[in-house]
């Protein structure tokens, strides 16, 4: 049986250029679906101009004396490791053996890989070649105050980063207690040891 619709002749038959032409219009087509709404929607910086309120700006000023939430810095020593502009020598929190673990654990993290787990400038990085760190266990820095390390950690030294974004302020100090115990442990003398604890080491010789 002899059909009257006209023969079948495939993709062929369009041509490069109708098929370049029906494929731009689809594009186009779907572009126009894509709404920019969300991204352009109308808002203000902040302090732009505007009438939004009477001062002009979009944004109102904030009384005098305003601090934002947990930026109040009242405790010089705790945030800057000094007083009065001089270092301080002591710790600004009493520091437990809990504490004294967590500076470890924190010491461990970012500072051994140029410092060295011994703190004595021997990290991996120093022994693939980089630049040697300081010893902790020099003259210099076992005399030095808490707060001088405190204000390395912080603000960094020489080719040494600052850390103040990456370790909070409790933590910083908590390193530095871990600093002056691993200076305690080079440098200890049998006097430093309780006298409760002293027949300890005398069985550890022993053995």
């Amino acid at each position: 049986m002899k059909s009257n619709l006209p023969p079948t002749r495939g993709c062929r038959a369009w041509g490069p250029a109708k098929f370049t032409l029906t494929l731009a219009l689809l594009t186009t087509l779907a572009l126009a679906g894509c709404r920019q709404d969300m991204h352009d929607a109308p808002r203000y910086e902040a302090f732009e101009a505007s009438s939004s309120f009477p001062n002009g700006s979009a944004s109102r000023t904030a009384p005098a004396g305003t601090v934002a939430r947990g930026w109040l810095r009242d405790d010089e020593a705790l945030y800057t490791g000094k007083v009065a502009g001089q270092l301080v020598d002591q710790f600004p929190f009493p520091i437990a053996a809990a504490d004294l673990q967590r500076g470890q654990a924190r010491f461990n993290i970012y500072c051994t890989p140029c410092h060295g787990k011994l703190g004595d400038g021997q990290g991996m990085v120093v022994q693939r070649g980089l630049r040697q760190a300081a010893s902790y266990h020099q003259d210099r820095l076992r005399e030095e105050k808490v707060g001088y390390f405190y204000d390395v950690v912080t603000n960094g030294f020489g080719a040494m980063q600052g850390y103040a974004e990456q370790i909070p302020v409790r933590d910083r100090w908590l390193i530095v207690a871990y600093v002056r115990t691993l200076q305690l442990s080079q440098h200890a003398a049998v006097a430093d040891v309780p006298a409760d604890k002293r027949a300890e080491l005398d069985a550890a010789e022993k053995h």
